[in-house]
């Protein structure tokens, strides 16, 4: 992770959230404010109450496509940087990390824990 997209995840915007492989596509959203980086572990945590296509596609294929951005933070051509995430998935519903979350979003349900394997700047 590097310091712009670190950048970007400071502030507030939407988290788009898309079972790539999946046919066709699950798609939600989520706040950047709600998602916890794990710059040690390189994965993010996120609390979810719903996202049931996507926990229901993670049975066939568990990886991800996650997109975010801040016009805030300077891009590669001027104000705005955007990113695309590529991981694999997992929700969990027990555990450390899950009473953290727990403690601070009480509607979610689970934690979705995505485990990095590509950041790549967009824009």
């Amino acid at each position: 992770m590097n310091q712009k997209f670190l950048d970007v995840m400071k502030d507030e915007g939407p988290v788009t959230i898309v079972t790539i492989n999946a046919n066709p596509a699950s798609v939600v959203n989520t706040w950047m404010s709600y998602v916890k980086v794990d710059e040690e572990k390189n994965c993010l945590y996120i609390p979810a109450a719903g996202m049931h296509s996507i926990e229901n596609d993670f049975a066939k294929d568990n990886h991800v496509l996650l997109t975010m951005g801040s016009k805030k933070v300077e891009g590669t051509a001027g104000p705005g940087a955007g990113f695309h995430v590529k991981g694999t998935g997992q929700f969990f519903a027990e555990g450390p990390e899950f009473d953290e979350m727990k403690s601070r979003f009480p509607w979610m349900r689970e934690v979705l824990q995505v485990k990095i394997y590509q950041i790549e700047q967009k824009i």
